[in-house]
């Protein structure tokens, strides 16, 4: 291999690495810039909780991660019964259509799961953290940024 070939293939190289380099710094910077904080991270960061506040939250938290898990378990067990009923005659039978209901059954019981959580968060906050609040949830459910 000359030495021509050598300068222009360690050249190919460094430019991919470059541009891969650089598309992932943009990458990053742009997310970084558009990330938006979870629920969670909002009222735990931005919010300037108190003590109490703190522990009250903490206590709805567990609670919900333990009601959360098991619908989570609801909508597994519902995706593997839709699975078994589309394997056995793939087509839209009387068992992939019960299937269907029963993962949006699920999916309808964590939403509701989850409403009743973030108003039961809600009356944890003084009312300037609830105007907050309403307006980040209203951001989230609206997918406006804020």
């Amino acid at each position: 291999m000359s030495f021509f070939s050598r300068g222009l293939i360690l050249t190919l190289l460094l430019t991919v690495i470059a541009a891969v380099g650089g598309t992932w710094i943009g990458a990053r910077y742009i997310y970084d810039q558009r990330h938006q904080p979870s629920l969670h991270e909002f009222v735990h960061e931005e919010l300037k909780l108190g003590p109490e506040q703190r522990k009250r939250l903490d206590v709805l938290e567990q609670d919900f991660a333990v009601r959360r898990r098991a619908r989570e378990a609801e909508l597994r067990a519902a995706n593997a019964e839709l699975a078994r009923a589309i394997q056995v005659r793939h087509e839209y039978s009387p068992e992939v259509k019960a299937a269907v209901e029963r993962f949006h059954d699920a999916m309808g019981a964590l939403q509701n799961e989850t409403i009743l959580h973030v108003l039961a968060m809600r009356t944890v906050l003084t009312p300037d953290q609830a105007a907050q609040f309403d307006k980040r949830v209203a951001e989230a459910l609206t997918e406006q940024a804020p």
